[in-house]
């Protein structure tokens, strides 16, 4: 069943225009000139029940602009959306109660308060009794190890248990959708991985929906079953992981080490590799590294053009994602 549905989306802005110099009229210098510029252009998609979406591009693709709109804080100039059967412009203080946010960068906790004090607030903000409210403390205290601190003021935490305590704190009121903007941005790569979890097992607990925006192909990687890429305010690709990868296995990243240093048969073999399907990266000393393409021209090629007794060492790996996706971003095949 789907939770979020989004059917042609647009949304425009007016954006103040900065004056070159003291050039023209005196009246004219005072007035201000503005750029209509296309936020989102006809965005649509679906989000089933308990998924795991990343939501993803490069800065001011419309990324932003798309959540504020499906979470009711701006109106689309057109389109029709849908959140757990709501329409966020009109029922937007009744979806409140049915979703969570978290941006990375924005605190909502109180920090003088403890998480525990918190916890109750927002419970008593969501109109829930405080039996329930305990309850729910308990629940995620034992599940996602929050324990340890619940008592201890805000401003004393460190980075990743606050991130964990926002977490929790926009789950108070038990959200079907949880929407999370950077929600490891700044931390280190262990905090990193344990928010991670957190969010997974959330997830698996409450088959809660996650929409998930990253610049953090460490998130999206090992969260999230499907990915939407958008670019300049439209959908460049919406598919599964597992099929965003295959489409680029064919793409291999090899790294050559040589017993000695380039001489004349390691540049011929070098010329030779200047083929179609086969792109040199660099060469230096005795490595090199290329990125091959299996359609085009198969590894075992490749090997055979060299002097197997000078080889070191292969290396042959896929094509990472973070470059899959900047790729993307550009358009490029």
């Amino acid at each position: 069943m789907d939770v979020i549905t989004a059917k042609e989306l647009r949304k425009n802005f007016k954006v103040k225009q900065k004056k070159g110099g003291l050039g023209g009229s005196f009246s004219s210098f005072f007035k201000q000139e503005y750029k209509e510029v296309e936020a989102v252009k006809d965005i649509s998609f679906q989000v089933g029940e308990g998924e795991v979406l990343a939501f993803i591009g490069p800065n001011g693709a419309g990324k932003s602009t798309t959540i504020k709109m499906l979470t009711g804080i701006l109106y689309p100039d057109s389109g029709e959306m849908k959140v757990l059967g709501l329409s966020p412009t009109t029922d937007r203080k009744k979806l409140a109660y049915e979703i969570g946010t978290v941006f990375g960068q924005k605190e909502q906790l109180w920090t003088h308060l403890t998480p525990y004090d918190n916890f109750m607030f927002f419970g008593k903000v969501y109109d829930r009794k405080k039996e329930e409210v305990i309850k729910r403390i308990d629940e995620m205290k034992e599940s996602f190890e929050l324990e340890s601190f619940m008592n201890t003021p805000v401003r004393n935490l460190s980075l990743g248990q606050r991130i964990r305590c926002e977490i929790a704190a926009s789950l108070i009121h038990s959200p079907k959708i949880l929407f999370l903007d950077e929600p490891t941005i700044g931390l280190d790569p262990v905090v990193k991985e344990n928010v991670r979890s957190f969010i997974k097992k959330l997830n698996r607990s409450y088959n809660t929906t996650v929409f998930l925006t990253s610049h953090d192909v460490g998130d999206i990687e090992k969260l999230c079953k499907r990915i939407i890429i958008v670019n300049d305010g439209r959908i460049v690709m919406n598919d599964s992981m597992d099929s965003l990868k295959y489409q680029y296995l064919n793409r291999k990243r090899m790294e050559i080490r040589f017993k000695e240093e380039a001489d004349a048969e390691n540049e011929f073999r070098i010329r030779e590799m200047n083929r179609e399907g086969v792109r040199i990266l660099k060469v230096r000393e005795n490595e090199m590294k290329l990125e091959v393409d299996t359609k085009i021209c198969q590894v075992n090629e490749l090997l055979s053009l060299m002097n197997g007794e000078s080889i070191l060492d292969v290396n042959i790996a896929n094509i990472p994602l973070e470059q899959i996706i900047t790729e993307i971003y550009k358009g490029q095949p």
